[in-house]
């Protein structure tokens, strides 16, 4: 007999989301413990300068938990619009919350203060225990992050296509307000994106989000503030206004992966563990809470004599996030590949296809659906 109905193993963001969500059906979670794990003291490393964008789906999940009213008001920033440019003049994809008829295209989170708001709902929540690494149950969720050591225990492989490339994350303060609105260039061979962060400074904060290849994001990693805010100028054009750096920049490699498998009797992947994508739709943390959301729910309507760990009942979580999860892998690599083309053609096609976009209402609609629904 074990003491947890579930073990969830990682406790980062879809790990402490998914322990909330099951302990909430009344099942004993165990949550094993590491830097800033269950009620634990935050990590003592570097600042998390991350910057989460979250669909209404995931805002949608947090606010069931009762973590979304528990972040501070300046930590979430609601995008009412985003630019989307190209890189040829007039090349311009916009959206707009009040043509779209929705309240926000989506939030852009503070990722260090929504992981305080998720550990302090696990310090306070009553079925969930700090567990060891030694801690068994009839259900284990592994989401521990892309190098899971759980899965790499359990023989599940994760084939990875390197992109090349490095994501490059800091934060900045602009001239100009950003009036709830996130910029997006799309060129070759980068994405940078700039996201309205409140956090930072109200209507000037900015969290930037730039995917580069390796080499030019070493270089740019390297440059001095001075330096890095006047390359940050050069490939905006001033667009946004002049941007000053505020605090340390951030790098991580960035990838394409699926895990062979998301789960098998007495277990299943979460989040990372499970799929990545490129970060230039934003929307690696809404398909870890939506992996989270859509266990729950099976969980929650599996019949009373299955086992939580039955094959069959996590199958059931397996096929309804097979497609979300490869449709979103082929989205973000097929955009990456087609604005990363140096081809004239290619380059003449894309700009047209942004052009062409823009002039739909009825396909900016649907794609502004998809993105809010995840």
């Amino acid at each position: 007999m074990t003491a947890q109905d579930i073990v969830v193993r990682g406790a980062g963001t879809v790990g402490m989301a998914a322990a909330l969500a099951l302990s909430r059906q009344g099942l004993s979670v165990g949550l094993v413990a590491g830097p800033g794990g269950a009620g634990g003291a935050a990590k003592a490393a570097a600042p998390d300068i991350r910057a989460f964008a979250l669909n209404t789906a995931s805002v949608a999940l947090l606010t069931s938990l009762k973590v979304w009213d528990a972040l501070p008001a300046d930590a979430r920033t609601a995008v009412h619009d985003m630019r989307v440019a190209g890189d040829a003049p007039g090349a311009v994809l916009e959206f707009s919350a009040w043509t779209q008829g929705v309240a926000e295209l989506a939030w852009i989170v503070d990722a260090a203060e929504l992981d305080t708001a998720l550990r302090a709902a696990v310090r306070f929540a009553p079925h969930i225990t700090a567990v060891g690494e030694d801690a068994q149950a009839p259900l284990q969720l592994l989401a521990e992050g892309r190098d899971s050591p759980a899965r790499q225990r359990l023989g599940v492989k994760m084939p990875r296509q390197a992109y090349g490339q490095r994501g490059l994350a800091a934060r900045l303060v602009s001239s100009q307000p950003h009036a709830g609105q996130a910029r997006q260039w799309f060129r070759s061979p980068d994405v940078l994106a700039l996201l309205p962060m409140d956090r930072l400074q109200p209507g000037h904060g900015l969290g930037l989000v730039w995917s580069l290849p390796d080499e030019r994001a070493e270089q740019l990693a390297a440059l001095d503030e001075a330096s890095f805010e006047q390359a940050l100028m050069d490939a905006t054009g001033g667009a946004a206004g002049t941007l000053r750096l505020v605090g340390p920049r951030a790098q991580w490699p960035l990838q394409l992966a699926r895990a062979e498998a998301v789960c098998g009797p007495g277990w299943a992947l979460l989040g990372d563990a499970a799929h990545l994508v490129h970060p230039l739709a934003g929307q690696g943390l809404n398909l870890g809470l939506a992996d989270v959301a859509a266990l729950a729910r099976v969980v929650a309507e599996r019949e009373p004599w299955r086992a939580l760990g039955d094959l069959r009942l996590l199958r059931r979580y397996a096929r309804e996030r097979e497609l979300p999860t490869r449709a979103m892998g082929q989205l973000t690599d097929g955009l990456l590949q087609l604005f990363a083309s140096p081809q004239p053609a290619v380059k003449e096609l894309r700009n047209r296809g942004l052009t062409l976009v823009n002039a739909l209402g009825p396909l900016k609609r649907a794609l502004t659906a998809r993105a809010l629904g995840g």
